[in-house]
């Protein structure tokens, strides 16, 4: 990785597409700190690759097609004169695959290996610089798939996901109604919800089974959004994890299965965080929801929850049913009942 600095003032032109669906604009490619920087032709910053993270779809091939690992909708294209930059994009992948840990090598390479990765990266050696770094580079993509591997850890204690057709439908037509990404039910969890990178929410059975309106389970999934917009739930991770993961994260694209172990457990034991009243109330304002449920399925007797009654933006006003009685139901039995 000593290449990084080799390379550092090498720009290419190219051609860069967002989308599947996006037209190719041209761009100015360059090599920073562990990521290639495509801006657009006034310099400004479009978007980061980690170089961890580069997979090439036409080995051998010219122009050169690269694209983010996990995501091949997002291209960029290197016509064949720029040959520098091709040739540098390639030997520092070679050079990062090289430094992947190899199942089977003796321990001492290993630790070689790690060696040699955290003084290519002198430059983030505090913690928090790196891991600032990480947040900026980490693509959804690999966000969703920490999520979906911290849930397989809490199936292992709660019970694997609730799931049935018709109620599985009914959750996905609550999260869309409350533009809260993606919703999972646990059949035991430890507490009433949390969640996880990649825009993942999780509820236990309790949430939805021992209330009689709809409104409680969504203003748990209200307060879990806040607080998820509040505190990147990818940041507490790598607080969680510490240093070497984060350097793991950015070197190989991965977290180790111990570390990963460790935290979701964290999840289950800590307190929930209280959202400030403000956001949270703004929050149910959008949603067009009554806090009030919610503020008494969490406080029957309200005095803990008074600012989330009095302060309830759906007073007075008439609201559309959250869900219809059918969905309710479904949801309701999601978990076998």
């Amino acid at each position: 990785m000593t290449a990084l600095t080799k390379y550092a003032r090498i720009e290419a032109t190219g051609l860069w597409r967002p989308g599947p669906d996006a037209q190719r604009r041209e761009v100015i490619v360059s090599i920073g700190d562990a990521t290639l920087v495509i801006s657009d032709l006034k310099d400004q910053a479009l978007t980061h690759w980690s170089l961890a993270a580069i997979e090439r779809a036409n080995a051998g091939q010219r122009p050169a097609l690269y694209h983010p690992d996990g995501d091949a909708s997002e291209t960029l294209e290197l016509p064949d004169d720029e040959t520098e930059m091709i040739e540098a994009i390639e030997k520092l992948r070679r050079a990062i695959n090289r430094s992947r840990p190899r199942p089977g090598r003796l321990r001492w390479l290993g630790v070689a290996v790690s060696v040699a990765v955290v003084a290519a990266l002198a430059l983030f050696w505090m913690p928090g610089a790196l891991r600032d770094h990480a947040l900026k580079v980490v693509p959804e993509v690999k966000r969703a798939s920490l999520g979906a591997a911290l849930l397989d850890r809490l199936e292992r204690v709660s019970g694997p996901v609730c799931e049935t057709p018709t109620g599985s439908a009914a959750l996905s037509r609550l999260a869309k109604r409350l533009e809260a990404g993606r919703l999972a039910v646990l059949p035991d969890m430890t507490r009433p919800s949390l969640h996880l990178p990649g825009r993942l929410i999780v509820l236990d059975r309790s949430v939805l089974e021992d209330h009689e309106e709809p409104d409680v389970a969504a203003g748990y999934v209200l307060t879990e959004d806040v607080a998820r917009a509040a505190h990147d739930p990818l940041r507490d991770l790598l607080d969680t994890v510490g240093l070497r993961e984060t350097f793991r994260l950015l070197t190989t694209g991965d977290i180790a299965p111990e570390a990963l172990n460790s935290y979701a457990e964290t999840l289950l034991t800590r307190k929930t965080a209280v959202p400030q009243i403000e956001p949270h109330l703004a929050r149910f304002a959008q949603a067009e929801l009554r806090s009030t449920p919610y503020a008494y399925a969490k406080d029957i007797t309200g005095e803990n929850t008074l600012p989330l009654i009095e302060g309830d933006p759906m007073t007075g006003k008439l609201t559309a049913p959250l869900l219809s009685d059918a969905d309710w139901l479904r949801l309701q039995n999601i978990c076998g009942g």
